[in-house]
């Protein structure tokens, strides 16, 4: 799946991973050496994260899921570049994540953005 940012009308990722089962949620980046610039992954039902054993940063968008489609999502937190072996706080509101590469956030997503994966 694709990922764009509808409010600014500009693709964020080529590639984007959805987490739904358990198992995956749990796993979520673990065991990667890192994240290319245009992939990402959303993690549904979720509204914390934790960074322990991960070898990388990242940033983390917390998003709601709007309109009965569950495609599109609102940005309601973005936490840039949580480093390993942290945890986010808890983000009320926030029903998923996409987690993408450090940086990939700045300038492309604000809070309030609405984002549709295709």
């Amino acid at each position: 799946m694709k990922l764009v940012n509808k409010t600014k009308n500009i693709n964020i990722l080529n590639k984007l991973e959805i987490a739904e089962s358990f198992a995956s949620r749990l796993k979520g980046l673990l065991g990667r050496s890192g994240i290319a610039d245009e992939e990402g992954l959303l993690i549904k039902e979720c509204n914390q994260i934790h960074m322990f054993f991960m070898r990388f940063p990242i940033d983390a968008v917390f998003v709601n899921t709007r309109y009965e489609e569950k495609t599109i999502y609102k940005v309601i937190k973005i936490i840039s570049a949580i480093k390993p072996w942290r945890v986010s706080p808890f983000v009320c509101g926030a029903d998923a994540v996409l987690e993408i590469k450090s940086g990939k956030s700045a300038g492309s997503i604000n809070v309030g953005d609405e984002l549709e994966a295709i």
